[in-house]
């Protein structure tokens, strides 16, 4: 089984998005969505399709996966229907059942690091996180987290 297998199929998402990120906000918009998902590549890639029904104005957003054959480092794009630019990819493994993938980005003009991270994964379920930090990896803030529940 390739890594994103569990994720194959058709998922209800609930949202926790930190409105204010690196700001010292504690509020939240809580909101639902929707997740197709697939693999491609004989697992080596993986497809994950979204609609987010966000209070802010819903949109579509979707991420692209690709497993490096030779080392196992998987890259993850993450596509946002809000604006055409394209986010550099976390990059990471999965490590006794959790994913965790890593990035250097930049918010509004400051170097940040990014740090996606999939756990609690079973047939049914499954949670993502977000978390940013502007100190080198000392500290994060977790500011979105995503948990999924398969509807078929």
């Amino acid at each position: 089984m390739a890594d994103f297998d569990f994720q194959v199929g058709v998922w209800r998402v609930e949202h926790r998005k930190l409105r204010g990120r690196l700001s010292g906000s504690t509020d939240w918009a809580v909101f639902e969505g929707r997740c197709t998902a697939w693999t491609v590549m004989g697992g080596e890639g993986s497809v994950e399709d979204q609609f987010l029904d966000d209070p802010d104005g819903p949109y579509r957003a979707a991420a692209f996966r690709r497993r490096d054959p030779v080392s196992g480092v998987w890259s993850i794009w993450w596509f946002d229907g809000r604006s055409s630019g394209l986010e550099p990819p976390v990059l990471g493994r999965f490590e006794n059942g959790v994913g965790v993938f890593l990035c250097d980005d930049e918010l509004e003009g400051r170097p940040i690091q990014v740090r996606f991270i999939w756990s609690e994964i079973t047939h049914d379920s499954a949670r993502w996180e977000q978390a940013f930090s502007a100190d080198g990896g000392l500290t994060w803030e977790v500011n979105w987290i995503m948990q999924f529940e398969r509807t078929e």
